[in-house]
């Protein structure tokens, strides 16, 4: 999260929800294990894929762990090649038991570099794609099956339902994969109203919404005017901007495949890029003509389709000219943000060395070593079928094509220069006027996109630049609109157009934006999604568990009010007769356990990421968080207390918020400093060892304290020499729970959580 300062201090925001699952962290080779007691398993997975029937089960470990019972089969259209050792596979651990999963991840996609020599476009087209719009997580694994290694893989995050929880905050809307089955011609055509017209060009992933579909592409088509009513026009224009640009033709703007749709909690369809193996100009067929050489690649048109009526997807998207205007904004963005430094380049190198000795030691590598290096900068014309075809480099095909963009009128048209833009109060309270404010020159039209729910629809207002709106003199450049802070916080962006050219800021809206922290008098105070040891309810269970905090000085009724973690069904939960006093917490158990003493809601937390939405008796919204993956026996809560932004924190369960996470769990080790290391054993009953290393003579304290912040014991304070030192800390008069050991010397602060067990 960036800060920007002004006035008042403007917090960057983005819509996506960060992971910090270590499975697909790029900098991970994973290694996969699959067993199956079938020694022909190749033969019946070959069987399996012909016959478009199901799985074949056996047993995967995945890092060292084991998960019995997954299905495996393989995966690809022109990436499945019966002569090929390495093929792709799509394993589903989730297929027989039902919730096993891997971090949350219940299927994984292993695609084997097919028509990539560089190996790195999938992972970098992620990537690249991840900083503008949801998109799927991606590094690699080396694969084994029945002991024999079949090679280094790519590994894909699954679109599913997750991915949709994730990044949209639903989970049961309309899932939709564009597909290609047949003779399919053009993308988004309206072809009728029955669902039976469009099977082969959609499949349906989720339990309905053929109903959906056809609406959307009806307005679409025929009802153009209402088109944002049915679809994220912007996350579409994102979207069209990265598939152009990077030349990636096996995608919805030249083959109807390769996509997504998932409907939001606005009731709009979202597209999501997937299969991105072919980017950076590996599929070269365009339309009906000759495939495309070199120079057709690097000079590829961005207005590709912009007359063709069998591609609404395009035609009937930047006919409009402030749409069209907008996308080659978000292209120039891409380009200047990744392209023009030089950073797509410099990634795609890193990539390459973490996965170096990997692909040497492939035995079933599709191409050569030499090819794997030289491909990141020039072409590459040998591999597996179809033989022949060269393969554009990457810094090839880039270097000339951002050359021949930026050239062109539409991206060299001088835009609006966006700046200081600022809001105040810094932090608002419910029912509050804020002030938002910025300087822009060159512009003759400003609009504020502004929304108060994550993961929802902006709405356009005009900004003025008349004296009247807190914006100066009228004409010199200051352009001002105010708003209601509601219960929640408020996201916005700024979008300047001038007839030539757009300007947004920040200038990846809508996908990232400002933020406006608004707090009212009863809020989400903290919660923990896994709780493991830290504090038990009345029946000793160790559950997910959410604290609200009165902010004001009255009490509040809550009876008939809800807390709910589904914004598309926010009456989930109902509280019974309960008042929260002023200045209180109140703790509520997230474990689906209603019958036990005492408040449990109907739902449990996701240690993986969801949302809490708390709503009053009417169904008001008053206060929301979401939130993404958790560690185990840590908290998210707002610091300050009451009011601010959500950290990660050390459980204060019923008492005021502290910020003392920052350096747990990091033995901050520093070659002329102090190194805190973990205790061990950890957890332990009785005593534990705590090791304190000294690069020079320190005075120090080594003291312990409970999660509220109070001191249990001190172990030591004194002078030390350099060297190893070891500590005992005995538990014999300590509740079981978390508490942390705090080394303080000449002004250092290191911290480490240690565990007592039951």
């Amino acid at each position: 999260m960036k800060k920007y300062f002004a006035l008042v201090i403007v917090i960057l925001s983005f819509s996506i929800v960060s992971f910090s699952q270590e499975f697909y962290n790029v900098n991970n080779i994973n290694t996969i294990e699959l067993e199956f007691s079938e020694q022909n398993w190749d033969e019946i997975l070959q069987n399996l894929y012909q016959s478009g029937e199901d799985r074949l089960t056996g047993t995967a470990i995945i890092n060292g762990e084991v998960f019995d019972s997954v299905g495996v089969r393989y995966k690809g259209n022109s990436t499945y090649q019966t002569n090929i050792t390495k093929k792709p596979l799509n394993i589903k651990l989730d297929y027989i038991i039902g919730d096993q999963e891997l971090e949350g991840f219940g299927t994984l996609k292993l695609s084997n570099g097919f028509k990539d020599p560089s190996m790195v476009r999938e992972v970098l087209s992620y990537e690249i794609a991840r900083e503008f719009m949801p998109a799927s997580l991606a590094n690699y694994a080396k694969v084994y099956i029945n002991g024999t290694y079949l090679g280094l893989y790519t590994c894909v995050q699954d679109v599913d339902r997750k991915f949709m929880q994730s990044h949209l905050l639903v989970d049961d809307n309309t899932r939709v994969k564009g597909e290609m089955n047949g003779m399919v011609n053009g993308v988004w055509t309206w072809q009728g109203s029955d669902s039976s017209l469009y099977v082969n060009q959609y499949q349906l992933e989720s339990d309905d919404g053929w109903s959906d579909l056809i609406d959307f592409l009806d307005t679409l088509n025929n009802y153009n005017e209402h088109l944002g009513s049915v679809l994220n026009v912007d996350r579409l224009l994102w979207m069209l901007a990265f598939d152009n640009l990077l030349v990636s033709l096996d995608a919805p703007i030249n083959m109807p495949q390769n996509y997504y749709l998932f409907e939001d909690r606005d009731g709009r369809l979202n597209p999501i890029v997937w299969d991105l193996n072919e980017t950076f100009g590996v599929f070269v067929n365009a339309g009906t003509g000759p495939p495309l050489n070199t120079y057709g690649l690097q000079h590829f048109s961005h207005l590709y389709r912009i007359n063709d009526s069998g591609y609404p997807i395009v035609s009937k998207v930047l006919n409009d000219d402030v749409r069209l205007r907008t996308y080659v904004a978000h292209m120039k963005t891409m380009m200047t943000t990744l392209f023009e430094n030089g950073w797509y380049e410099d990634r795609a190198l890193e990539i390459q060395q973490i996965i170096d000795e990997e692909v040497q030691n492939d035995p079933n590598k599709l191409y050569t070593y030499d090819e794997f290096i030289d491909n990141v900068y020039t072409s590459i014309g040998s591999g597996p079928p179809p033989q022949g075809q060269s393969i554009i480099g990457l810094v090839e095909l880039m270097e000339t094509r951002l050359d021949f963009l930026s050239g062109l009128a539409m991206f060299a048209a001088e835009a609006p220069a966006i700046s200081s833009v600022i809001h105040e109060p810094g932090l608002a309270t419910t029912g509050t006027e804020v002030w938002i404010t910025a300087s822009i020159s060159n512009t003759g039209y400003v609009q504020l996109g502004y929304r108060d729910q994550p993961a929802g629809k902006f709405i356009r207002t005009d900004m003025f630049d008349d004296g009247m709106h807190n914006d100066g003199a009228a004409g010199d450049g200051t352009w001002g609109i105010s708003l209601i802070a509601g219960n929640s916080n408020i996201e916005y962006y700024i979008f300047a157009d001038n007839g030539d050219a757009v300007t947004l800021s920040p200038e990846k809206a809508e996908y990232e934006y400002y933020s406006i922290e608004v707090t009212g008098d009863l809020v989400i105070n903290e919660f923990m999604a896994d709780n493991e040891t830290t504090v038990a309810d009345q029946d000793g269970e160790y559950d997910d568990w959410i604290e609200l905090y009165n902010n004001s000085a009255s009490d509040i009724d809550l009876s008939g009010w809800y807390l709910s973690d589904n914004a598309a069904n926010p009456g989930k939960w109902t509280f019974p007769d309960t008042l929260i006093q002023g200045g209180g917490y109140l703790i509520i158990w997230a474990d689906e356990d209603g019958s036990q003493d005492g408040l449990h809601a109907n739902f449990k937390l996701s240690a993986d990421g969801e949302v809490i939405l708390l709503s009053d008796a009417s169904l008001n919204l008053i206060d929301e968080v979401t939130f993404g993956a958790q560690k185990a026996d840590t908290t998210t809560g707002r610091y300050p207390n009451g009011t601010g932004d959500f950290i990660e924190m050390l459980p204060s369960f019923g008492a005021e918020n502290t910020d003392l996470i920052d350096a747990v769990d990091i033995p901050l080790a520093q070659p002329d400093g102090i190194q805190l290391y973990q205790n061990y054993p950890n957890p332990f009953r009785e005593q534990t060892t705590i090791l304190v290393v000294l690069a020079q003579p320190e005075r120090v304290s080594l003291e312990v304290f409970d999660l509220a912040g109070r001191k249990v014991e001190i172990i030591f304070r004194g002078d030390l020499p350099e060297g190893d030192h070891e500590f005992l800390f005995e538990a014999n008069n300590v509740e079981p729970g978390i508490y942390f050991s705090r080394l303080t010397s000449a002004g250092q602060v290191k911290l480490i959580k240690m565990v007592v067990g039951k």
